[in-house]
């Protein structure tokens, strides 16, 4: 008896990369096993979207990093406000605006970290914390200022421009759950802008994007950022004219 779904010759490829190639045929449609791997994925970013974000979570972890931080969010009321006006989630609340000016010391800082929900609150769940338990030895080694780590929810990149020039801050660094796609629906991406303050345009940032252990590893990723980070300092600059010349684009 004939088999129902006809393998693809190309099934060996499967195994590297994530994308969907070689899922086979039935007649002249997808295999069941591949139609329903598709409903799955496509639910999973679906509800990261709309997960909630435990500020309170990750403030302890991050505590436990020994990395002291501050809350604050974006200007959207609520969640669903939030995904349909972007614009609400590049300001800041106003009652955010305090806790950040009381945290600004003479001679200010040279950066910030901060932690946001995004459009993927489990991608800053799971791999914030790793991440800046990399960044932040390399960035003291190199004698770096560092403001207490920023927690906003509800927040977009430009949020970071505020936040930064609030605490006094040379350089922003802003990670946050990029928009969740059918083979990751956790990953994190980190945003750089030098001399952050309202009105900045993302041709003045930096990002490096996929942080997870399934993509860009939180060693790998610290590397870059630091590089970027200690490049941006020395040339007072980011965006289009500060190159990824670190030499681990291909480690």
């Amino acid at each position: 008896m004939d088999t129902p779904a006809a393998p693809d010759p190309w099934l060996a490829l499967r195994a590297l990369t994530p994308a969907r190639i070689a899922l086979g045929r039935a007649g002249g449609s997808l295999p069941t096993g591949a139609h329903l791997d598709f409903q799955l994925a496509h639910a999973r970013a679906r509800d990261a979207v709309h997960d909630s974000f435990d500020v309170e979570a990750l403030r302890h972890d991050l505590d436990a990093a020994g990395l002291p931080s501050i809350a604050v969010r974006g200007a959207a009321d609520d969640r669903k406000t939030y995904l349909q006006r972007p614009d609400l989630g590049r300001r800041l609340d106003p009652g955010s605006r305090e806790p950040l000016a009381a945290a600004a010391v003479e001679g200010g800082f040279d950066a910030v970290m901060i932690v946001s929900d995004g459009l993927s609150a489990r991608a800053a769940l799971r791999h914030a914390v790793p991440l800046l338990a990399a960044l932040v030895p390399r960035l003291r080694a190199d004698r770096w200022r560092l403001a207490p780590v920023v927690v906003a929810e509800r927040a977009r990149v430009a949020l970071s421009d505020e936040i930064g020039f609030l605490l006094g801050c040379r350089l922003a660094l802003i990670l946050l759950g990029e928009r969740p796609g059918l083979s990751a629906p956790d990953s994190l991406g980190g945003y750089l802008t030098w001399d952050p303050r309202r009105g900045r345009t993302d041709a003045e940032r930096n990002c490096v994007s996929n942080i997870r252990p399934e993509g860009l590893t939180y060693d790998r990723a610290a590397d870059r950022l630091g590089f970027l980070m200690t490049e941006a300092r020395r040339r007072r600059l980011t965006g289009l004219a500060l190159k990824e010349e670190s030499g681990v684009l291909g480690a």
